[in-house]
């Protein structure tokens, strides 16, 4: 088997489901005999929803998510201190900026495109006991936890996609560093039939006493979380009467017996990275490598990117197009990436819940002003991530307004169809330039999709704002180099297998 994958979670299927899109077959080991039923995760950007549409489930996600109104700060007194609202229309990749959604919904509907794919096995109720190396290859011993059979499978190479508390992660050798960021909050989710008339913005009360979250995350689905105090326990919360009366800000006079809690339960926010991603054939992704802060809501869905950067990368291996070595760019790129987020994670958790009276006169004095800045309205609003750094698949930025290391953006480009349609799972040569026969007869022989835009259209436009003709666009759609030579930027693509090119759009 090439690939075993631990753990079925979002970002193991999504593992599973990219790698078939490149051919590659895998093996999914879980835990679990079916989704794990508590809500976790609620949020995803553009971007994320984007490696959604490239596995076939966005139309399904469209019909369980809504798009958030933007984010409210509130006084402790729930007075709103600044507004920052933002439209449920698509952005540039096609997808609204930011969804609400419920996890375990989620989960069903990648289980169900799962069943689908017959270059994916999946196999639930079994615990991963071991990894071994073994030569170029690695054996994963299990235990099915039904009949507590043991079995070794081995595997070329392995994808630890097993959570906070990974079996896999220490069989490698890696530890968590700790990034200095701890808080400990109760996680109350509710479904109801009421429709609680809330602001459906995402709600953040900024109280160094109790600092409080809100959101609506589905059609019935709602969450909310409270920071605990030191020495209060989850369960001094989780009494009736008090969760109704710390509820009742936005509930009002809705009986509490109308909401059914379907979880309450208290969860440590921490701020972590993996010291190491890779041992030999076994690398680590999503929570198993990092842990987020929820304050950018940004912690299943870099587990997501993680898939999208790797699995590539891994099917161009297996195919003989790369060298193993290239799998070293995956945490070259990730791992810096992962804790900017992580770092901007904690300092806007800590603006907004920590300092004291202090803490609270500065927010009265400064939110509200900065709420009319329209450059930081925008910077709160803008779900765009930071450029991935360089490495041997991403080359050297040459000037601060550089592509390199950027999500191509996901336009349209006629027919109806996007970007992400058009290119399939291949590198794209994007320019306004015209394609001599010289440059097309490389493309192909390079495995690489020409994409010819209009100079006034949105591809156009993006490739004029950095100043550059062209942009040569990996599988994983971030730019690995742009330039004015389109010989040149071909020739730089490695060779992958993408045998079934799409044709050059126009």
């Amino acid at each position: 088997m090439p690939v075993v994958i631990v753990g079925a979670g979002p970002t193991g299927v999504t593992a599973a489901l990219l790698l078939a899109g490149h051919g590659v077959r895998s093996v999914l080991l879980d835990r679990w005999a079916d989704v794990y039923p508590r809500p976790r995760a609620v949020h995803l950007d553009d971007e994320v929803y984007r490696i959604l549409h490239r596995i076939g489930v966005h139309e399904q996600f469209a019909a369980i998510s809504r798009p958030a109104e933007g984010l409210r700060l509130l006084a402790p007194d729930h007075r709103v201190l600044a507004e920052f609202r933002r439209g449920a229309a698509a952005g540039i990749h096609g997808h609204p900026q930011a969804n609400m959604f419920d996890q375990p919904e989620l989960e069903r509907l990648l289980r169900r495109r799962l069943a689908e794919e017959p270059l994916v096995t999946l196999r639930g109720d079994v615990e991963v006991t071991g990894v071994d190396p073994d030569g170029d290859a690695v054996r994963v011993r299990l235990v099915d936890r039904a009949s507590g059979t043991a079995e070794t499978l081995p595997a070329r190479y392995v994808l630890g996609c097993d959570g906070a508390n990974s079996t896999v992660r220490p069989l490698i050798g890696s530890t968590m560093r700790d990034l200095g960021f701890a808080q400990r909050w109760l996680v109350v989710d509710v479904d109801t039939d009421v429709d609680i008339d809330a602001w459906e913005g995402v709600h953040q009360v900024c109280d160094p006493h109790r600092a409080a979250t809100y959101m609506r995350v589905g059609r019935r689905r709602y969450r909310w979380e409270f920071r605990l105090l030191p020495g209060e326990t989850a369960a001094d919360l989780s009494v009736p009467e008090t969760l109704h009366r710390l509820v009742r800000p936005w509930t009002g006079e809705v009986p509490f017996a109308a909401l059914t809690v379907t979880r309450c339960a208290e969860y440590t926010f921490r701020a972590q990275v993996a010291d190491r991603w890779r041992s030999g054939p076994v690398l680590l992704l999503g929570d198993a490598a990092h842990l987020t802060p929820p304050f950018i809501g940004q912690g299943m869905g870099a587990g997501l990117r993680d898939a999208a950067n790797v699995t590539w990368k891994l099917a161009a291996v297996l195919s003989g197009s790369l060298p193993e070595s290239v799998l070293d760019s995956y945490e070259t790129e990730r791992r810096p990436h992962v804790t900017s987020l992580i770092r901007l994670a904690t300092v806007i958790g800590r603006a907004m819940t920590e300092g004291g009276e202090v803490g609270n006169l500065l927010r009265r004095v400064v939110a509200p002003r900065l709420a009319y800045l329209l450059c930081f309205r925008a910077k709160v609003l803008d779900s765009a991530t930071p450029p991935l750094p360089r490495s041997a698949l991403r080359q050297r930025r040459p000037s601060p307004r550089s592509l390199h290391g950027r999500l191509c953006p996901n336009a349209l480009l006629g027919a109806g169809r996007r970007f992400d349609d058009m290119v399939g799972p291949c590198f794209a040569l994007v320019t306004v330039r015209a394609l001599s026969t010289q440059v097309t007869g490389a493309a192909r022989r390079h495995g690489v999709v020409p994409v010819p835009v209009d100079p006034a259209s949105a591809l156009g436009r993006w490739l004029r704002r950095a100043g550059v003709d062209a942009a040569l666009v990996r599988p994983d759609r971030t730019v690995m180099t742009s330039g004015n030579d389109l010989a040149a930027l071909v020739e730089r693509a490695p060779s992958l297998r993408c045998a079934d090119l799409p044709p050059a759009t126009t």
